[in-house]
């Protein structure tokens, strides 16, 4: 697993280290705080990644399958969309592009430059965001189950940001498209995958390689769908 965190890390560290040599000339002195900082990453990435074997994927792919045996659809969906939102919402990368939208927003003067009206603002695109992420997770869910197509949900889905973005205030669209990206967090990916797969490996009926991947491509399209759609309800108010 170490040796698997170093190849991965390799890349990085040789390319911001013949930056740091061969084009800004910078000394080798300077070169320590890299060095232990790389080494911190390589430490950090390997537990991640053995958490991830340890706990992550097997308490995704357990519940899915369990909640499948039960036969409770309902209950299912339920989870789903707890699930994402839940996790989404707690996603320190969408906090923190919330906190520079909100900002954004009032030096455009399209909200009031106080930190009322900033952290509602934030608070309410990370609502919406998350919001989005649950119903992408019920939508894959679903899909998984009844063995919708996964190509003709994307077509879709896309001709609907196309239409949206059309009709939409331009100071959202950025933001909405950017939004899609943050949502795929580290805590994220691999409990919706987990689900995924587990779910379509409980029903025989799935292939949990057609059918079990698929997810995550939801997780990235309905939040841009969402965002605009909350842009433009704020904009006719």
């Amino acid at each position: 697993m170490t040796l698997g965190s170093i190849r991965d890390l390799t890349p990085v560290v040789v390319v911001i280290l013949f930056f740091q040599i061969a084009v800004l000339q910078q000394p080798a002195s300077q070169l320590s705080g890299l060095i232990e900082g790389a080494l911190l990453v390589l430490i950090g990435l390997t537990l991640f990644v053995y958490g991830l074997e340890l706990a992550l994927f097997p308490i995704g792919d357990a519940l899915a399958n369990a909640l499948a045996e039960r036969g409770s659809f309902p209950l299912l969906l339920l989870f789903a969309f707890l699930l994402g939102f839940g996790t989404t919402f707690a996603e320190p990368a969408l906090t923190a592009v919330a906190a520079q939208a909100a900002n954004a927003a009032a030096a455009g003067g399209a909200i009031a430059d106080t930190d009322v009206a900033k952290a509602g603002y934030a608070f309410g695109l990370r609502l919406v965001v998350a919001l989005s992420v649950g119903v992408a997770l019920l939508l894959g869910v679903t899909r998984i189950v009844f063995g919708w197509s996964l190509p003709l949900m994307i077509i879709f889905g896309y001709s609907l940001v196309v239409a949206i973005a059309t009709i939409a205030p331009p100071e959202t669209i950025g933001i909405a498209f950017d939004a899609g990206g943050v949502t795929t967090s580290v805590i994220t990916v691999p409990l919706v995958t987990a689900l995924g797969i587990g779910l379509a490996s409980s029903l025989s009926e799935r292939n949990p390689l057609t059918d079990g991947f698929g997810m995550i491509v939801l997780v990235l399209l309905t939040p841009m769908i969402f965002v605009m759609a909350y842009g433009t309800l704020l904009a006719w108010i």
